[in-house]
């Protein structure tokens, strides 16, 4: 060595009898608590993928019209966004929406700010009549993290609505919380009903009544009065407030007699006509204590939080908050009870992790007390709380949130942050024994002899990590506090290996009379290991012609084959990420297009009694006509938009994970089961829907077809969906087509108007108002939170009768009366179907879910592209989807895979290029340290050989091969190096005293046997917490079985590479001793 320590022994000099060092310590334990207090508590990551949905209504124009004129400009113009990834657009008859997807890692607030600017600047290019567009931003900020649903069999839906209401008034003071709604239950309204013959017996019309109404119902301010000292503002007219005000209101004079409203109208205050219908149903799995409950009247009341703040805090403080005003405002016959609580769930989840971390921590501690001596083992326990510590305290100055991702990154690192401390430790101690003394001299010299290799192979492991932290697309941040937090924890367990350690080692340092015994100890466990390790390598050495050689490498290549083989044969199945344990999932429904909402929920409600029978159900919600409260995976897929009289979906809610044998994914499986057969007897389409493990998708199988034509792109949609219908484990096979179905059009004698004096949109005003929900204003009423509409409508009973509304008399200019039916007549036309596009390119949809033990979406695309090779297109074309991207053009059929194929592909790519980076770092950091090109080979030689443990491992317990599985598998390349190294460094120390490269070997094997062993140990204990946890099991396979054939492997493989390349060593020895360093073990 050379005169001067290195970094490593300067640290250790400067710390090793420091006043400073002990409280350092304190310090990184006091701020890793706060960091556990102060940390937001989520389940997930979060991911900021901004969306911006934006609403358009072009009247009176066709689809077609709407795409070309108005969603097809407003597309191009918000895809010339600086950041947008996507563009998706959808157009119908009379109105459209765009939703601009930003890239992942975009903040919102700019992205918002870029689409408002951007519409402002180029509002010219859309046509006259497109309204201005309504702009909607969505983050996953707006998900509920808590609803409540208030259900009575008792009290109607719009009773439940007004108290729904006036609680989230409550909730919404709550610091912290964010966006919140209601739904379900009818509005209140004020409406007039009026009937047609009423009209024409009075000689009024529609516009009379509207302008009469809004006439009376309305104050201004006129100034200012001054009377002496006193000024005053003066108002004038007044507000309708009761039914008998409406009443009472003067349409006209007809033969001198005023005509009121109440002669020519119905006038009632009360529910609306139901928009949609939400009940509530109690499970098999209920309370024994409580009722059986069913379609029981129910709305939902739902909470998000803001940006940044702790969704459990969040959920928490609506809880507390509700549990005080119970009593008080809520009357009885009326339940309350919580359907969603993600903050429970999270907080629930931590819980779990942060007993799975505490265990883990104590039982490496453990093992270190077993595998080293009690002084030293002290010594590396104390380095463990810490490490967790500051590496979560880390994680809140960082803005991460205390999510199970982020836990997994520590609890994955708890096996190999004790390394450091324990490799300098050991040569600490190993020094003092070999010196018989124990002075700060020997100790500061132990630290730097190995400070050098430490930091090398702490670098190397970090290599491995890092670049894992640039994967892109969705699943880029959802992983992302993995390499992050772990590297920080790798970096501060160095620092705290050159800080504390050599501090907490002379405070622990064995007494003289110790000595003897401890060295004692020391040369017994080498004696053993060298009994077991000889046996197995000597051999292999002194085989002159290599013929065993031969036969091991033979054996590796052939398990090496054998176990790639298993991934190609399915004997092991790749999936993105498997199914998680939760406590709900939703069955979406789809009737066909044009549906009542009485025949939908009719359908609903057999559907829910055959599914409430299920064991581990709770209690479900039923939601017809609107959607239920949407999760992420809702957000993305746009649920919140479904709000159509034939859609609907029931909320079901499982009891807790603890309490059932069963997964949530499992129940899911039996539920399809269960319902498909049901759905399709009564015409219904269904999928189950449950809360993906990893960032959401639109489905897991998407398939979008693009084509020259509509006709084309539809009719191949349609074909596609049968050849999905045939896979076996494709289920719940939709597409985005509209079953065929009619409308009414009034068909306006446009000759005979004109004739007579009235105009088209007099025609159309009147018919608008006459078929229902035309709004005149509102009433003011003190005590309710949403305003009570005027509606002036026909009857329900009377819109049903198109011959009665062709009495709806319209005014001429003159006065004259004329009957609707004289201006035209009613005629029923076929729907326009949907325009859909994506990226400015049409496009159609055909969807589908995996299902079984082979779950990924490639294996379900694989079947159905050899099911295309028998099909053919309208145009003439065998098509095979493309798998980065949609075809090239739009003039022949294609079709691009979509959904989480995408999600897999980018992310196993980009893990792919993070693996080649590491590689290529490591052998860098390698060559830096060895001087030469050869040994970094040797050292790396056994990475890629853990894949004979990773792969059978998850064979063994059939398990998928996941992207988490590559994450550990990874990260074991540098781990792997560390115990490379260790062999590699000593086998140069001993060729550095001119022992025979055989000998050297096996010297290095015996002594460096236990520090691998203990290594591995260490990481496969700490990984087997989280063996059977459902999202991060394949990484912990990876880290148990790779680590434990890398352990047997790297203590052949290395010294045997070793032996060959004893050239390379010795050159590496020189250009050491050249540089003005020795060579240390």
């Amino acid at each position: 060595m050379g005169n001067q320590p290195g970094i490593a022994g300067r640290i250790a000099k400067t710390f090793i009898d420091s006043p400073l060092s002990p409280l350092l310590y304190m310090a990184a334990l006091f701020a890793g608590v706060l960091g556990l207090l102060m940390t937001p508590r989520q389940e997930d990551p979060e991911i900021s993928v901004p969306m911006v949905d934006m609403f358009i209504s072009y009247e009176g124009a066709s689809a077609e019209q709407v795409s070309n004129m108005a969603i097809d400009p407003l597309e191009r113009i918000m895809s010339e966004i600086p950041g947008v990834k996507h563009t998706y657009a959808a157009s119908e008859r009379g109105r459209g929406i765009v939703t601009v997807r930003f890239k992942v890692g975009e903040d919102i607030i700019p992205s918002v700010v870029k689409v408002h600017e951007k519409l402002q600047s180029n509002m010219d290019k859309l046509p006259p009549g497109v309204s201005l567009p309504l702009v909607k931003p969505r983050t996953i900020d707006d998900v509920p993290v808590i609803t409540i649903t208030l259900w009575s069999q008792l009290a109607n839906d719009s009773e439940l609505r007004i108290l729904a209401n006036q609680l989230l008034h409550h909730f919404e003071r709550i610091p912290d919380s964010g966006n919140g709604f209601v739904v379900g239950g009818r509005h209140q309204q004020l409406r007039i009903e009026v009937l047609p013959e009423r009209l024409k017996g009075y000689g009024v019309g529609l516009d009379q009544i509207v302008q009469a109404i809004n006439s009376a119902n309305k104050e201004e301010g006129y100034g200012n009065l001054k009377q002496g000292a006193k000024e005053y503002r003066v108002y004038s007219g007044s507000f309708l407030h009761t039914v008998q005000d409406v009443e009472q209101v003067i349409i006209s004079v007809n033969n001198g007699k005023p005509v009121y409203v109440r002669d020519v109208a119905k006038v009632q205050m009360g529910p609306s006509e139901f928009e949609n219908i939400v009940w509530y149903y109690s499970g098999a799995a209920r309370d024994p204590a409580l009722p059986d409950v069913n379609n029981a009247a129910a709305v939902t009341i739902a909470i998000a939080k803001k940006q940044g703040s702790n969704g459990v805090d969040v959920a928490n403080a609506v809880q507390n908050e509700l549990d005080k005003i119970r009593d008080r405002l809520i009357p009885d016959g009326i339940q309350v009870e919580v359907t969603r609580n993600y903050g429970e769930s999270a907080n629930e989840k931590v819980n779990e992790l942060l007993e799975a971390l505490l265990i883990a921590a104590i039982v490496v501690s453990l093992l270190c007390l077993i595998t080293i001596a009690a002084g030293p083992s002290f010594v590396v326990i104390s380095v463990v709380p810490v490490v967790i510590l500051f590496s979560i305290w880390a994680t809140w100055l960082m803005g991460y949130s205390i999510n199970r991702v982020s836990l997994f990154a520590l609890i994955f690192s708890i096996g190999i942050l004790v390394d450091d401390a324990t490799v300098v430790v050991e040569n600490i101690y190993r020094r003092w024994l070999a010196e018989g003394t124990t002075s700060l001299k020997t100790a500061v010299s132990a630290v730097s002899e190995v400070g050098n290799p430490t930091i090398i192979a702490t670098f190397a492991i970090l290599a491995a990590l890092i670049p894992m932290g640039f994967v892109t697309g969705m699943m880029g941040p959802y992983m992302e506090p993995i390499p992050v937090l772990g590297s920080v924890a790798m970096l501060f367990s160095l620092v705290a290996a050159f800080v504390f350690t050599p501090w907490w080692s002379v405070r622990m340092k064995p007494r003289p009379e110790h000595m003897a015994r401890a060295e004692a100890r020391e040369q017994k466990i080498q004696d053993r290991t060298g009994r077991f390790y000889r046996p197995f390598l000597l051999p292999l050495l002194e085989d002159t012609y290599h013929h065993r050689g031969k036969i091991l490498l033979a054996g590796i290549i052939t398990a090496f084959a054998l176990a790639s083989l298993m991934i190609y044969s399915q004997a092991v199945p790749v999936k993105m990420l498997p199914f998680d344990n939760k406590s709900e999932f939703n069955v979406v429904i789809n009737m066909p297009e044009g549906t009542t909402l009485l025949e939908t929920t009719n359908v609903v409600q057999k559907l829910a009694e055959t599914l409430k029978k299920v064991p581990e159900v709770r209690a479900l919600q039923t939601y017809a006509g609107t959607a239920s409260p949407f999760n992420f995976n809702g957000l993305v897929r746009h649920y919140y938009l479904r709000q159509e009289p034939w859609q609907a979906d029931i909320h079901t809610m499982l009891v807790n994970k603890h309490d059932r044998d069963r997964s949530s994914h499992e129940i899911a499986t039996e539920v399809r089961h269960l319902l498909t057969p049901i759905a399709q007897k009564l015409g219904a389409r269904i999928a189950i829907v449950e809360r993906p493990p990893g960032p959401p998708v639109l489905q897991t199988v998407v398939a979008e077809i693009h084509g020259p034509d509509a006709q084309t792109r539809r009719e191949v949609a349609r074909q596609m969906t049968r050849i999905f219908e045939e896979v076996p484990n494709l289920v719940d096979v939709d597409n985005y087509l509209a079953e065929p179905h009619e409308r009414w059009q009034f068909d306006i004698n446009q000759e005979k108007a004109k004739r007579l004096g009235i105009s088209v949109e007099t025609i159309n005003r009147n018919v608008m108002m006459a078929m229902g929900g035309f709004k005149l204003g509102d009433i003011k009423a003190h005590s309710l939170r949403e305003p009570i509409y005027l509606v002036a409508q026909f009857p329900e009973i009377v819109r049903a009768d198109l011959q009665r509304v062709g009495n709806l008399p319209i005014l001429s200019p003159q006065g004259q009366a004329i009957p609707l039916s004289e201006l035209g007549e009613f005629i029923k036309v076929p729907q326009e179907d949907i325009i859909y596009s994506k990226d400015l390119r049409p496009v159609e949809y055909v969807v589908g879910e995996m299902e079984g033990r082979l779950g990924a979406p490639i294996y379900g695309m694989l079947e159905v592209e050899e099911r295309l090779e028998n099909y053919t297109t309208p145009d003439g074309i065998i098509m095979s989807g493309t798998l980065t991207g949609p075809p090239e053009d739009d003039l022949h059929s294609g079709f691009e895979w979509s959904g989480e194929w995408v999600v897999t592909y980018e992310t196993f790519r980009d893990m792919g290029v993070a693996f080649i980076v590491a590689l290529v770092v490591i052998y860098m950091l390698l060559v830096l340290q060895f001087k030469d090109f050869i040994l970094p080979l040797v050292i790396m030689s056994p990475i890629p050989l853990t894949l004979i443990g990773i792969i059978p491992g998850h064979w063994l317990l059939d398990a998928e091969f996941t992207a988490t599985s590559l994450i550990g598998f990874i990260a074991l390349a540098g781990i792997n190096v560390r115990g490379s190294i260790l062999l590699v460094a000593y086998i140069e120390y001993q060729l550095a005293r001119d022992i025979h490269i055989k000998q050297a070997v096996l010297n290095a094997g015996h002594v460096r046997m236990r520090p691998i062993w203990v290594t591995n140990l260490t990481l496969m204990v700490g990984a087997g917490a989280i063996l059977f946890d459902p999202i991060f099991q394949g990484m912990a396979i990876s880290l148990v079985f790779g680590a434990l054939v890398t352990t047997l492997l790297t203590l052949l493989i290395v010294p045997l590479g070793c032996t060959t390349a004893e050239r390379s060593l010795r050159n590496s020895i020189e250009k050491q001793r050249e540089l003005g360093g020795s060579v240390m073990p």
